[in-house]
């Protein structure tokens, strides 16, 4: 049965239910510690973190229940022209769905219209699936963390060039 995927703007109604996902998510992978999203005071606030002219927040719903969401924010300690692909995460009976790419899609397009020209993110090595999808979409490892994410618990570095089309 074809299922109905939506992505939209985050509301403030999403908080409780968006903090439940990331943190469920990253209980599976081994991030529920201290250095990690787990722990951020905005995974209880995702609304209200991501209200500047340069952030946003997307939210996918399947079949009208909120599964998952992805944003972007300049970067914390990086230049103006660099942000960060945050808190991507999925409820797990909802990944295969091709909703991690319309996020990340969706993402990568506000970036470029909103003048970044790099997109950084940081992950977990175990989180296979998210970093052959990061990969496919033009993301390239780094050797070493950029910017101040205060996510000492990720070892996982990686970078897009973005383009617009202008």
């Amino acid at each position: 049965m074809q299922k109905s995927i939506l992505i939209r703007n985050i509301e403030l109604s999403d908080n409780e239910i968006i903090a439940r996902v990331i943190r469920e998510t990253l209980t599976e992978f081994g991030g529920n510690r201290p250095g990690t999203a787990y722990y951020d005071y905005d995974t209880d606030h995702m609304f209200e973190a991501y209200q500047a002219e340069r952030d946003i927040y997307f939210v996918a719903l399947v079949d009208g229940r909120l599964v998952g969401g992805s944003g972007i924010k300049q970067l914390a300690g990086g230049s103006d022209d660099l942000c960060e692909l945050q808190k991507l995460y999925l409820n797990s009976k909802t990944r295969g769905l091709g909703i991690g790419k319309q996020l990340v899609e969706k993402c990568l397009g506000f970036a470029t219209e909103a003048g970044y020209k790099k997109c950084y993110l940081e992950t977990f090595p175990n989180m296979h699936a998210a970093i052959s999808l990061y990969k496919k979409m033009g993301f390239y490892m780094l050797d070493a963390p950029v910017g101040d994410t205060d996510h000492g618990g990720c070892d996982v570095w990686m970078m897009k060039d973005l383009y617009s089309s202008s």
